[in-house]
């Protein structure tokens, strides 16, 4: 079986940033198509002028990022983390898969998906998958289509873990960049009272309503809404405040920049679960949501990934 190859095509100006996504994706490194200063990178290396005109002809304002997935691993879950995050940067992109045609995406996740055992009493089923529940686990029927968030990368893992031990019978959530919905859908199976998810992608909420949906959970119960809480003050009057739980699982890039909105949001005393964080940004992040007034109280890591928990 071949890899995948995700190939993301962006400006120049946003390598760095798309770079530390990418690093995000995969554990074992990427590939970086940038001829910016190609001439004077063969001059001096080989000390040569003479380069492939294909090569001289390459657009030195734009460069290419390449992740490589391994056929155990789906292609699809990585390109949904990588298209969310882009978005939520807000940095132009375009999104090529060698093996997987676009159109065909929400088809192949039923070849990589399959149900998920998360902590000690979370499942997360294929909607068209039959699991046998032997251990009355708790189940969370998904249909991820182009949204982030199965329960098989890392962050979404950490934070479910996380919400087995954190939710309360009657607690309210607000779940942060809600995607596929599975956070709140896992929250209210966990015995919250009230979800709210909110993302700036109309199609994750879309996606994440209909998941809810699928896994009983209607308005009031749950409501996804599109939007941007950081500007867009009827929407954050619309959400509202006092939240027992909020989770935010997103980039450490946007968790810092919502530091303020969250603790705007969550109650005294109310419990914030942050996760997508590369353990090289943890202590930044740290020190941002600390400097809110937010105190740390955990971290928990796998595989150069973190999540934290805070109290407001």
């Amino acid at each position: 079986m071949e890899w995948s190859d995700i190939q993301i095509h962006i400006n120049l100006n946003d390598l760095e940033q798309v770079e530390a996504v990418a690093q995000m994706t995969v554990p074992y490194g990427i590939y970086i198509e940038d001829y910016s200063d190609l001439e004077e990178a063969v001059e001096e290396i080989a000390h040569i002028n003479l380069i492939d005109e294909d090569l001289l002809n390459k657009d030195k304002t734009k460069a290419i990022v390449h992740i490589y997935i391994n056929p155990d691993q789906s292609p699809i879950e990585a390109v949904s983390f990588v298209k969310e995050r882009l978005q939520v940067l807000g940095i132009e992109n375009e999104i090529k898969i060698a093996q997987v045609k676009e159109e065909n995406w929400s088809t192949a996740w039923k070849t990589y998906y399959h149900p998920t055992e998360i902590g000690d009493r979370l499942v997360v089923v294929p909607s068209w998958e039959k699991y046998e529940n032997k251990n009355n686990r708790m189940e969370i029927v998904l249909d991820p289509g182009m949204a982030f968030g199965t329960g098989t990368h890392h962050t979404t893992r950490l934070c479910l873990e996380l919400l087995e031990k954190n939710i309360n019978s009657g607690d309210t959530v607000l779940d942060m960049g809600t995607g596929s919905g599975i956070l709140s859908i896992a929250s209210l199976k966990l015995g919250a009272k009230k979800a709210v998810g909110v993302d700036i992608d109309s199609v994750a909420v879309r996606t994440a309503r209909e998941n809810a949906e699928e896994n009983g959970f209607t308005e009031p119960q749950f409501t996804a809404i599109s939007g941007d809480l950081t500007t867009d003050e009827s929407l954050a009057e619309k959400v509202g405040s006092g939240y027992d739980v909020i989770c935010a699982n997103i980039v450490a890039d946007v968790i810092i920049m919502l530091a303020e909105t969250i603790k705007k949001h969550i109650k005294q005393g109310g419990t914030v679960l942050t996760s997508g964080i590369i353990e090289p940004r943890r202590d930044e992040v740290i020190a941002k949501l600390n400097s809110v007034g937010l105190v740390t109280e955990k971290i928990i890591e796998c595989d150069g990934w973190c999540a934290i928990v805070f109290k407001g």
